[in-house]
């Protein structure tokens, strides 16, 4: 990868979408949501009645799926920016995530994204520092209380964040991990402009 990459993990709520969004912005940099592209193919499968316990009949599905990013989720041509927040998905996203064989292929599709931009890009996911990108420009770990986190979730409330965490760090493929290098953001009653400025000044600061 020889373009600028910012990768940005954290737990669900931790405001990765809406900080690596506006600090894309900021750069004029393009923007990657790899937790929506997990999303939609999770909303695929159930569409088609595929059980996302199959590991080889997701692992096909991911494959195959087309998904796009940008300017709306969208799979195989079906907009499903507004129902990928949903409690179906909610509920059977962990597992499709655990999947090796998804986030194999998963990977795979993110890299290759990132590398046909003209511009530098701000990915944002659970395993963006530790696996997809482990060599990025620049690492950043975003956290937040579990109230906080749970009060921007909106309609998953804290047991449901809760249940995203521990499926998260626990599953045996790409568990989320803070990767050492990161740069530990918390960002619990911060404003989004003041933290996506402490990022860019970073940046700025390493290159």
């Amino acid at each position: 990868m020889s373009r600028d990459i910012i990768a940005i993990d954290g737990p669900a709520g931790s405001g990765k979408s809406t900080v690596a969004r506006a600090v894309a912005q900021a750069l004029g940099w393009s923007f990657l949501d790899t937790g929506a592209m997990y999303r939609a193919l999770t909303s695929e499968a159930l569409y088609q009645g595929i059980d996302v316990h199959d590991a080889n009949a997701m692992a096909l599905l991911a494959r195959d799926a087309r998904i796009d990013t940008l300017p709306r989720i969208r799979v195989n041509d079906r907009d499903v920016e507004d129902e990928i927040r949903s409690e179906p998905i909610n509920l059977a996203v962990s597992v499709v995530a655990a999947n090796p064989l998804v986030r194999a292929s998963m990977v795979g599709r993110q890299r290759e994204i990132a590398d046909a931009q003209l511009t530098g890009t701000v990915v944002e996911g659970r395993d963006i520092t530790t696996v997809v990108f482990p060599n990025a420009t620049l690492k950043v770990y975003l956290t937040a209380s579990l109230d906080e986190r749970s009060r921007r979730r909106g309609e998953e409330g804290v047991a449901s964040v809760a249940r995203r965490d521990i499926a998260d760090s626990t599953r045996e493929a790409s568990p989320l991990r803070q990767a050492p290098d990161a740069l530990v953001i918390d960002t619990t009653g911060r404003d989004v402009h003041e933290v996506v400025g402490e990022i860019v000044e970073c940046l700025k600061n390493i290159k």
